[in-house]
């Protein structure tokens, strides 16, 4: 994978976490620099970049839209079945790359969206099976590497691959 698909994908990542509440509006903005960086490029893009903070919780939700789709990126509906599975995704990765424990991991899935996400439903098990460890033979090591295993199954699940454009 070049940077600028990694920094398309990040960017997309953003993106439905910013839709469904995990990040704030200017870390949208920060990964909009991040992608200009790694030489994504497109005039929305540079607005979207360009936002101070004190304009981003006003602007992102309308920069963000056109930026994603000039370079051929999708931008989920908030609430949508899609974007809550994108967001899933980005927070499964998120996990892998160290930024979250697997605990924090289910717990956000379980809280955000219940067992009423089929893809997730492994995850929100998960988390129920934390709240049982003291009850139970099982570790908090082993639940750890079931959810390691479902986190990467989730992250290799299909997504819609961006096509990292420059304009």
């Amino acid at each position: 994978m070049t940077s600028t698909e990694a920094a398309a994908l990040a960017l997309q990542d953003h993106a439905a976490l910013w839709s469904m509440g995990e990040i704030r509006a200017t870390d949208v903005v920060a990964g909009a620099c991040s992608a200009l960086a790694a030489g994504l490029d497109s005039p929305a893009l540079r607005m979207l970049a360009a936002c101070t903070r004190a304009e981003a919780d006003y602007d992102v939700p309308d920069l963000l839209p056109p930026a994603l789709d000039e370079l051929g990126l999708t931008f989920h509906p908030v609430g949508s079945v899609a974007g809550q599975e994108a967001g899933a995704r980005a927070l499964a990765a998120r996990m892998l790359a160290g930024e979250l424990t697997p605990r924090e991991l289910v717990f956000r899935i379980h809280q955000r969206f219940g067992h009423e996400l089929p893809l997730v439903e492994g995850l929100a098990d998960l988390d129920d099976e934390y709240d049982m460890l003291e009850y139970g033979d099982r570790t908090s090591a082993q639940v750890d590497a079931d959810v390691v295993v479902e986190a990467l199954r989730l992250a290799q699940h299909p997504r819609a691959a961006p096509e990292a454009t420059s304009h």
